[in-house]
């Protein structure tokens, strides 16, 4: 595997438990996650946490969408040339049931 591969994946793992503690963190209207850690989010970031979090979490998401969109261009041109030998398979196949008939 490519060390761009791998590292694409750790960057990718890191970014994903990074979302994870963010949205527990983040108070709800509704209480939810947030009070059951006793407020954690307010008292440890502030009275105005819940922007910054949100925030914070917005951007960790579009990045996590764009690694992930590099990461299977990555594995799709690593790995291209297998589409390519069934596609050729299928139409030599397709050509030897058009002379058969």
């Amino acid at each position: 595997m490519p060390i761009l591969t791998v590292l694409l994946y750790v960057v990718l793992f890191i970014i994903a438990l990074l979302l994870i503690a963010l949205i527990l963190i983040q108070p709800a209207k509704s209480g939810g996650m947030g009070a059951a850690f006793g407020g954690v989010g307010e008292s440890v970031f502030g009275g105005k946490a819940g922007s910054h979090l949100t925030k914070t979490t917005v951007v960790l998401t579009a990045v996590f969408f764009v690694i992930a969109l590099g990461l299977a261009a990555v594995i799709g041109r690593s790995s291209g040339g297998e589409g390519d030998d069934l596609r050729e398979k299928l139409l030599v196949e397709e050509k030897a049931a058009g002379e058969s008939k």
